[in-house]
């Protein structure tokens, strides 16, 4: 069934947090948002960047909708499907791939003003994702405490999974300070990998279904890193939302980490907790693109695994060709508690949003 069929547009038991929509610049170019000092070198080609090399042979957008009018897509996508709130994901999260280290910065501004401009003033529905370039941590920092001053609803900072070093390295630790100290969110989305090396630590993929198949592996490497070398202890208030990246890999990493840190500890003498500890803390994950078992008891039993009730958030991908309705991505059997924490609650939680009975009343007091 087309998800934007009449059917589809009941309304659903609960309001919905979507972490996971991509606007695009095609009617609403980011141009004009680059600040005055770069446009010449932005005209000249300066801010170019390596691509992954793996396309979608079909597009990597549905063929029935857009992304491109924050008034079209409240219709199609917040008003259809009952979403309170939806966190947009730019196009802009891999400026830190910039070959130039100041027009990445400089790209990482225009996106983050391009999104209060064209989206968080059409809609009080979206919120915006905090660009940064993580090649230049200290630059990053500044970025996000101005940005986050300019408007209240960005409310995290993104930037893709390809990088030139793991995300524990301590580089980047002036980024994770200032999330921490404006209550933002760490997110990683994937797209880029393979641009800078290989996106497999054996040898390049042939093709975007190998590709797409292996993205898990960014998202595992970042985090194990992001532990080990000691990120979550260090900022205990910070957040890492892995997003678009699966979830049941998750389960496995967090056992086989902490079996190792029984024998290993040693190695990591700043660890207080045990690695599923700070994980189950600290770290939050998408539900799109879902593993869908054949057996639907056994996505539950793998929700169970990962702690979903405190540790998975739902998202669309809108509007991209594996969009995931909100209607029919769990089983029926799933528990109603379990549904509102995914849906809504854990999402909340995150990014300091009004509660799931506060929404309500308001819609209600909406009409």
């Amino acid at each position: 069934m087309n998800p934007l069929s009449p059917a589809a547009t009941e309304s659903f038991e609960i309001p919905i947090i979507d972490c996971d929509i991509h606007p695009t610049a095609n009617s609403r170019p980011v141009g004009p948002y680059i600040p005055a000092a770069f446009q010449e070198a932005m005209r000249q080609g300066l801010g170019g960047q390596p691509s992954q090399g793996y396309s979608n042979p079909f597009g990597v957008q549905r063929r029935d909708a857009a992304c491109d009018d924050p008034h079209q897509t409240a219709s199609d996508l917040l008003d259809r499907y009952g979403i309170a709130y939806g966190v947009l994901q730019p196009p802009g999260i891999s400026v830190s791939l910039s070959t130039n280290i100041d027009t990445g910065t400089a790209k990482a501004q225009a996106w983050n003003d391009w999104q209060i401009a064209e989206w968080l003033d059409a809609d009080d529905r979206f919120l915006g994702s905090i660009c940064v370039n993580m090649n230049d941590a200290p630059a990053a920092a500044k970025e996000i405490r101005r940005v986050k001053a300019a408007h209240p609803r960005m409310v995290q900072v993104i930037t893709c999974g390809e990088s030139a070093d793991l995300y524990g390295h301590r580089r980047y630790f002036p980024v994770y300070e200032a999330c921490q100290e404006l209550g933002l969110p760490f997110a990683l989305h994937p797209g880029a990998e393979g641009a800078l090396s290989s996106s497999t630590p054996v040898g390049r993929p042939s093709n975007y279904f190998e590709w797409h198949s292996g993205i898990p592996m960014t998202f595992q490497a970042h985090l194990i890193s992001l532990v080990t070398e000691g990120a979550f202890e260090l900022f205990p208030g910070l957040k890492l939302v892995l997003v678009e990246g699966g979830m049941a890999w998750l389960a496995h990493t967090m056992w086989r980490m902490d079996k190792n840190f029984k024998a290993l500890r040693s190695l990591t003498p700043w660890l207080k907790r045990a690695p599923s500890e700070y994980i189950i803390g600290q770290v939050r994950l998408t539900t799109q693109p879902m593993e869908e078992p054949e057996n639907p008891q056994h996505l539950l039993q793998m929700l169970d695994m990962i702690h979903a009730e405190r540790t998975v958030c739902f998202a669309s991908d809108f509007p991209h060709w594996d969009f995931d309705d909100p209607r029919r991505i769990f089983p029926k059997t799933m528990d109603p508690a379990l549904k509102r924490r995914v849906f809504y609650d854990n999402a909340a939680e995150l990014y300091h949003l009004p509660t799931l009975e506060e929404t309500q009343q308001r819609r209600a007091a909406k009409g």
